[in-house]
């Protein structure tokens, strides 16, 4: 809290009043974390800092100090700099985030390739068992010479190093003999796990484009005949003949790529991470001293190879000597049978994501536990240390050694390295510890600039992990993969990983979930898995997830439990969150699960997770409504909380209603001709209790209404009470933007033009209000119809190639919302397509709020949406026909305020505001 008083100057008599007397420096306690008081004196300032424990009152004094020692010289020297640019971290804290704590004193050898390194441990231990698959096995030996016979006849197909080689095989030996003759022929891996859905494997396909595919029949079959028509197409089960020795590719260096694998997009378009062979033989060194693995140790292909967990699990077992067991599908998805095989083939690393060793951990307090696990590696998402605390009641810390590792892909597969220990089960956070040797960490503020010690900022790592960036996307990779302002390499970046942590103390990292993991719902700014946390807290919930669904102000909280209560869940869970978390962090609704739904990566799937309905809202047992007002109101309330049906004795608030969604409903009841105050919400909330207060209102004003008709399109239409006060406004202010309602949004991926464009002029058919041109007839203002067929006018933008496109693209959003409209020719609806690259594109919609508001928008958008989806699908139109248009509102709104009841409101106001000023 900053305190701020001034003081005046006391005169010279008064100064002489206090001779001889000392005055004593007064400090008020504190129940705030940091007080800042600032004394004004007229021609000094005093300063004070108040700081309660834990904090560290020495850092926090230091911070200011430094802020202040700041913006003096900056005053002084630079009075221009803007003030986020001061410098506020110590020159010592700089150095410790820096330097200190990123300093890489090692390097490692970058000059052999994957394969390289397999084929040195060929000639070490050529009849050791490399591989494990439903009681096949392949030796060392045996594996090499499967996949140079496959590699010489890639290479005879034209594979050169940084080809794309795509394979599509179910789990099994072949499809290691796979990826590894890919790599030989000096090729890069392109991972099309088969289980995945075929739309997802076809936009790799289309993205990446490569010519030539390793498939079995599942992986054809997957596929389709019309994809594999169009590549040439290799069964690595096939026998073949070729040479066995080693393949020699002129030109392949370890700076050729390995894989390229793709993860998701934030708008759901897959984008494909590069990575070449020097930064995954980099990892395993660098990572050496932790681990210690060893032709002993016995792996197993837990994830899909779609997923870059694989990568860790293959090359950690083949380059170090083990044994690498691939268990089938089916065996994935049962934790039972996980389990027994792990046993059964005495597996000592085992790499998992948190979601999927749960079901292992409930296991150990199920079954005996005869496992040798040497390592559990969480990785995938983050981890929730509280999981682990029924392990630990049965496990030792030590037996298996459980490591959290962070990382994104484009890091290569893992970037920090924490051995998880029993305390740790007691943090809300989740502790991924230090930086792997030869990466430097930087946690930044939202300006580029480090965070000091504690503080919350985003994770951008660089080192000899980055990868190259993102096939066919310069514009995104120079996004995510900026320059490295702190690195003493030139050229040296630095990955944008979107991740929220801070650094502790002792040097190591918590992370704090996704940018985007962080939701504002009415305003407020809320921490998922702060929800998610309090929730496990109940001894019923044995997993949870909590996920923000709609938009804007239609945006609420839904509770996804894995519980052992059946009944009356809802209930349960809100009561049990109500004394602990503020409401609006209360879910609207609680749904009971068997389990989370997981990927075939083993992470939670957030698209997967069910609607919720009826019976995971908190409500009594339902009684249909009766009566008019009460079906009516009904009609209303399903209507603004988006659930099937509402019953006689549920609660506004308990099915989801918020103070936002309450002053919507406060406006729909007013349309039935009765002005409610809020409060009568607040104090009957229930659908009958307020039914029966609407009811004495009907009664008092005896109030009567006629339906809303469609009047005569012969000529000019009226405008509704809100469009005359914009019309008047223009009409005094002259032209302006100050009305504009302009809308950005980005979308990547192949774009439909056609479809875009046909999908924005049915909306303008479809809605009378966007069609709209206001013309003055006789001083009087009046409606006047665009024809249908004009359609939404469209400037197209192509960027593509230009220099600094964000800053042209910066202008024209500038340009575009700043244009005034013509109230009298129109149309007061316009669009600007804008392409910056091959799959990237802006539009630019902008509006006039005369017939337009922040309400009408998200409708506005939600039939965009459906539109074009429908018609970049060759679907026809899905929206049913509107009954009225908004000119018929209007005319319907002018009739009903008319007359006595015009007369009546005049005479009112005329007397409220008879002594007004």
């Amino acid at each position: 809290m900053l305190n701020y008083r001034h003081n005046s100057t006391p005169s010279s008599d008064e100064i002489q009043n206090f001779t001889g007397i000392n005055t004593i420096k007064a400090i008020e306690r504190t129940n705030y974390p940091f007080v800042m008081s600032v004394e004004d004196g007229g021609a000094s300032l005093g300063l004070t800092a108040q700081i309660i424990q834990p904090y560290d009152p020495v850092r926090i004094c230091g911070y200011m100090q430094q802020a202040l020692q700041s913006l003096v010289d900056a005053l002084d020297y630079s009075p221009e700099m803007p003030v986020r640019k001061l410098e506020i971290l110590t020159s010592a804290e700089r150095e410790l985030l820096l330097q200190t704590w990123n300093a890489t004193n090692v390097t490692y050898p970058d000059h052999l390739c994957i394969h390289q390194i397999f084929e040195n441990q060929v000639a070490q231990s050529p009849n050791a068992i490399a591989l494990s698959y439903e009681g096949e096995s392949l030796t060392y030996n045996e594996l090499n010479v499967r996949s140079n016979i496959l590699a010489h006849h890639l290479i005879s197909l034209g594979v050169k190093p940084d080809s794309l080689v795509a394979i599509c095989v179910e789990r099994s030996l072949a499809l290691v003999v796979g990826i590894l003759a890919i790599l030989k022929a000096g090729g890069a891996y392109l991972p099309l796990d088969p289980v995945y859905a075929s739309e997802r494997l076809l936009d790799i396909i289309s993205d990446a484009s490569p010519s030539i595919l390793l498939a079995d029949k599942l992986g054809c079959d997957t596929l389709g005949e019309a994809t594999l028509s169009s590549l040439t197409v290799v069964d690595p089960n096939e026998q073949m003949k070729g040479s066995v020795e080693n393949p020699e590719v002129v030109g392949l260096t370890s700076h050729h790529l390995a894989y390229v694998i793709y993860t998701s997009g934030s708008t759901g378009k897959p984008k494909g991470v590069m990575v070449e062979h020097a930064q995954v033989t980099r990892l395993f060194d660098a990572t050496g001293d932790w681990y210690h693995f060893n032709e002993s140790d016995t792996w197993i292909l837990a994830h899909s190879f779609n997923f870059d967990v694989s990568v860790w699990e293959m090359w950690g077992a083949l380059q170090h000597g083990g044994k690498l067991i691939i268990p089938s599908h089916h065996i994935i998805q049962s934790p039972e049978d996980l389990y027994h095989l792990i046993c059964k083939e005495g597996v000592t690393v085992l790499n998992m994501t948190p979601s999927a060793f749960r079901p292992l951990i409930r296991l150990q307090t199920e079954i005996e536990h005869n496992d040798q696990l040497r390592y559990v590696i969480l990785a995938g998402e983050a981890l929730e240390p509280a999981i682990l605390k029924p392990w630990y009641v049965i496990r030792s810390e030590n037996s298996p050694q459980i490591i959290n590792m962070y990382g994104p892909t484009e890091i290569t597969v893992y970037a920090t390295y924490r051995a998880i220990k029993d305390q740790d089960c007691s943090q809300f956070m989740s502790p991924i510890g230090v930086r792997i040797p030869d990466l430097a960490i930087y946690v930044l503020d939202s300006h580029g600039l480090p965070a000091p010690l504690g503080a919350i900022g985003e994770l951008y790592i660089g080192g000899a992990g980055v990868t190259r960036g993102y096939l066919n996307r310069p514009g995104l990779t120079s996004e995510r993969f900026p320059l490295d302002p702190f690195s003493k390499t030139k050229g040296a970046r630095m990955y944008k990983t979107g991740d929220l942590a801070r650094y502790l103390p002792d040097g190591n990292l918590v992370f704090l979930g996704r940018n985007d993991h962080q939701v504002k719902i009415r305003g407020f700014r809320i921490e998922l898995g702060e929800i998610e946390s309090r929730l496990m807290d109940n001894p019923l919930v044995r997993e949870a997830v909590v996920v923000a669904v709609g938009t804007d102000s239609d945006k609420r909280l839904v509770a996804y439990v894995v519980s052992d209560a059946v009944d009356n869940l809802a209930q349960l869970m809100r009561d049990h969150l109500t004394p602990v978390l503020p409401d609006y962090m209360i879910p609207a609704a609680f749904v009971l699960l068997d389990s989370l739904p997981l990927t075939p990566n083993g992470k939670l799937d957030r698209r997967a997770l069910p609607e919720p309905e009826r019976d995971s809202f908190v409500n009594k047992e339902y009684e249909a409504p009766q009566g008019e007002v009460e079906i009516a109101l009904a009609i209303i309330w399903t209507d603004l909380l988006k659930i099937e049906r509402v019953g006689r004795n549920d609660n506004f608030f308990m099915l989801g209603g918020h103070s936002l969604l309450a002053v919507r409903l406060m406006n729909r009841i007013s349309t039935l001709g009765v002005n409610l105050q809020l409060s009568a919400l607040f104090a009957s909330p229930t659908l009958s209790e307020l039914a029966n207060i609407l009811s004495s209102q009907f009664v008092k004003g005896s109030h009567t209404f006629d339906s809303i008709t469609p009047v005569s399109r012969d000529g000019v239409l009226p405008l509704s009470f809100a469009q005359q006060r914009l019309w008047f406004l223009a009409q005094m202010e002259g032209v302006s933007d100050a009305y504009n309602i302009p809308m950005a949004v980005r979308l990547q991926g192949t774009l439909d033009l056609d479809a875009w464009q046909k999908a924005l002029n049915t909306v303008f058919v479809r809605h009378e209000s966007l069609r709209s041109t206001f013309v003055n007839i006789e001083d009087q203002p009046q409606v006047r119809l665009l024809p249908a067929e004009q359609g939404v006018p469209m400037l197209i933008h192509d960027l593509r190639g230009e220099l600094d496109i964000e800053s042209q693209l910066h202008e024209l959003k500038k340009l575009e919302a700043s244009a005034p409209f013509d109230l009298e020719n129109g149309p007061l609806i316009r669009s600007r397509l804008i392409q910056v690259s091959d799959d990237e594109h802006v539009i630019l919609l902008t509006q006039h709020h005369i017939i337009s508001d922040g309400w009408s928008m998200g409708l506005f958008t939600r039939e965009l949406n459906e539109l074009y989806t429908a018609y970049s699908r060759g679907q026809s139109n899905p929206l049913t026909p509107l009954a009225i248009q908004y000119p018929d509102y209007a005319a319907w709104q002018r009739n009903w305020l008319s007359g006595d009841r015009l007369q009546e409101q005049s005479d009112f106001w005329r007397t409220t505001l008879a002594d007004a000023p």
